[in-house]
C-alpha cells in the first residue's frame, strides 16, 4: 500500500510563510481534507491550487473518517490542512491520524507555520522548559479550577483561546495566578498588527481592556519561582 496522509502546515496569517514543500504537496496529492471549505478555498485560490476538498471538523469528524479512510485505502494520497497553522495541533484530525496508523497508511508531517514557537522565541523568557496547557474550558468555574491546578506548575505556562475570550482569560489569570505574575501576550502573530505585550498580568489586562484587543493570541505566564 502506497497511500499517504500528509499533515500540511499552512500560514497563520501571512501567506508568505508557506513552504515550498507544502505547496508541492498540496499540488500533488489526490485530494485535500480541510477544516472549513471557505478558509480552504481562499487559501488554495491564493496559490492557484484546484483540488477536490472534503471537510473534516469537530462537527463531523466521527462520521467522515471512515469515508476518508476508504479513499486512502484505494492508494490515494491526501493532504490534511486546518484553517491555519499546523493541523491536529489544537485542531481536528487526531482520529483520522490514529486510524491511518492502525491501517498502516503512512502519516507524513509537512512542518511549517504555527503560533506556539514564534510566541515562545519572541517572548524573551527562558524557554528551556515550558508547560503547554493549551485551551482551557470556556466555562468560567471549570476554567478557574484549571488555573488553580496550573498555579502549582512552576514553569512557563502557555495558554491559547479564541479572540473573544482574550480579556476574560487575562482577567482569570490575574485572579488566580496573581496580578504580578509576568506574562507575554503574543498578539496577531505574523500579521501586520503583530505585537508582543509584556509586563505583569494586571498591566497586560489593562492594555487589552483599554485597546479592546480582540485577535488571535498566545498567552505565556512565567510561573517559575523568583
Amino acid at each position: 500500500m502506497n497511500s499517504k496522509l500528509f499533515l500540511v502546515s499552512t500560514p497563520i496569517g501571512n501567506y508568505d510563510d508557506i513552504t515550498i514543500r507544502a505547496l508541492n504537496t498540496l499540488k500533488n496529492t489526490d485530494f485535500i481534507i480541510c477544516e472549513e471549505y471557505k478558509e480552504a478555498r481562499r487559501l488554495l485560490s491564493h496559490y492557484k491550487i484546484d483540488k477536490e476538498l472534503i471537510a473534516l471538523n469537530e462537527h463531523n469528524e466521527k462520521e467522515i473518517v471512515n469515508e476518508l479512510l476508504l479513499k486512502l485505502v484505494e492508494n490515494k494520497n491526501a493532504a490534511l490542512i486546518s484553517d491555519c497553522g499546523t493541523p491536529v495541533f489544537s485542531d481536528p484530525g487526531q482520529l483520522l491520524v490514529e486510524l491511518c496508523i492502525s491501517q498502516k497508511i503512512d502519516v507524513v508531517p509537512v512542518p511549517g507555520a504555527n503560533s506556539l514557537l514564534p510566541a515562545l522565541i519572541g517572548s524573551g523568557f527562558d524557554i528551556g522548559k515550558f508547560y503547554y496547557a493549551g485551551w482551557l474550558s470556556p466555562k468560567k468555574d471549570i476554567r478557574r479550577k484549571q488555573l488553580l491546578d496550573l498555579k502549582r506548575v512552576k514553569e512557563l505556562i502557555v495558554l491559547m483561546d479564541t479572540p473573544y475570550r482574550l480579556k476574560t482569560l487575562l482577567s482569570d489569570v490575574v485572579k488566580i495566578l496573581g496580578k504580578n505574575v509576568p506574562v507575554v501576550l503574543a498578539y496577531q502573530l505574523t500579521m501586520k498588527d503583530e505585537k508582543y505585550y509584556r509586563g505583569n498580568a494586571e498591566k497586560v489586562l489593562n492594555i487589552a481592556e483599554k485597546q479592546n484587543l480582540k485577535g488571535e493570541f498566545v498567552l505565556i505566564a512565567n510561573n517559575k519561582p523568583k
